[in-house]
């Protein structure tokens, strides 16, 4: 696998700069490996198990190298999916295989409801759709907690809120937002609100993501594969439990991946999963 080369593609809005990472010998599409709002640096480890394959990796608008030029303040699926449509037809119009991660995975099922055409295989990995949640009411009232909190109190106070709902076991609580949370500095993110609120996550995804309708009919008469994988690690967790869902509404099994919800990382971000079991269970999954 040669070194990755950057290109930038002007879409409605925005500014997407991607990277490809091109295979000497490739006879397979594309492979694309997305996240929301991870951007491009958290795919190195991975895409390196995958030096027979070109490997494409983009920064979601508003996220990393790839600028906003509306001016708007949240991103939506449908957003990205349209983003991700226009540079699937930039690489040569498909279809490609898709690895998509968390939002990326909301965002990923989005495209292919429109676009199937574009995608052979879409692998979608703990997609946090919480309205498809048996206690979706309490899921998506933790949510709108969470960006009250950091609309109020900023960005630590938020992702405070953020982990404690991400890492619950079983269904969300009804008095979510009454209980008690540590202090920003326990988990080593500032007490202090710097005024910002522009964070990729918190303010621009967040709400959109989660609260993100799936069009199943559409996903279901789809030409393209789909796959929902879940971590191991992550049981009762809510992606996985929202992973598990969105199978099911698609009449499928979900595939268990090693690890947890970053379990493709490397050390990244410091965090590291089981990059080499995810790619071995990933490998097989795209070539069954």
């Amino acid at each position: 696998m040669s070194e990755p080369k950057s290109h930038t593609l002007t879409v409605p809005g925005a500014v997407v700069h991607y990277d490809i990472r091109e295979a000497d010998d490739d006879n397979e599409p594309a492979l694309l490996m997305i996240g929301s709002p991870m951007d491009a640096s958290g795919f190195g480890t991975l895409a390196g198990h995958f030096t027979d394959r070109t490997v494409v990796t983009y920064d979601p608008r508003g996220v990393g190298r790839s600028r906003r030029t509306d001016g708007a303040a949240e991103s939506t699926p449908d957003l990205h999916a349209d983003d991700l449509h226009r540079l699937i037809a930039e690489l040569g119009g498909g279809p490609v295989d898709i690895f998509a991660s968390s939002g990326g995975a909301v965002n990923a099922l989005a495209l292919v409801a429109r676009h199937p055409e574009q995608v052979r295989t879409l692998v979608a990995h703990e997609p946090p759709s919480a309205q498809v949640l048996p206690d979706r009411e309490q899921a998506l009232a933790a949510v709108a907690d969470i960006r009250r909190t950091y609309e109020r109190e900023g960005f630590g106070a938020g992702m405070v809120k953020f982990f404690a709902l991400t890492g619950l076991q079983g269904e969300v609580p009804a008095d979510f937002a009454d209980q008690p949370t540590p202090s920003p500095a326990n988990f080593g993110l500032p007490a202090e609100d710097d005024g910002s609120r522009d964070d990729a996550l918190l303010g621009q995804n967040l709400m959109s993501c989660t609260h993100y309708e799936h069009d199943f009919e559409a996903l279901r008469a789809a030409s393209t594969r789909i796959v929902v994988g879940v971590g191991v690690e992550s049981e009762g967790q809510l992606a996985c439990r929202a992973g598990l869902a969105v199978a099911d509404r698609l009449g499928s099994e979900a595939v268990v991946f090693p690890s947890n919800h970053g379990g493709f990382l490397g050390n990244e971000f410091g965090m590291p999963g089981d990059p080499e079991g995810f790619a071995v269970t990933l490998r097989r999954v795209l070539t069954d």
